[in-house]
């Protein structure tokens, strides 16, 4: 979702991130991933204008997902 939001393709990403393109594609489809990988991820991401949001943490948004930065 957040990678769709930036309208970024898998190689975007791998570009961005430093992390393997199959890596992050068996990210998407739900495969577990090293803390480091996902930091890397999520570190790339913000920096890019995504805000992850906590479940609860904002009642409008419905739960927890990403948005991008005003």
């Amino acid at each position: 979702m957040a990678r769709a939001a930036l309208r970024w393709s898998i190689d975007d990403l791998a570009e961005k991130s430093k992390v393997g393109r199959a890596t992050i594609a068996r990210f998407e489809t739900g495969t577990s991933a090293r803390g480091d990988t996902i930091n890397a991820l999520r570190r790339t991401l913000e920096a890019a204008a995504v805000v992850f949001i906590d479940d609860g943490e904002d009642s409008k948004a419905g739960g927890a997902g990403v948005r991008l930065s005003a």
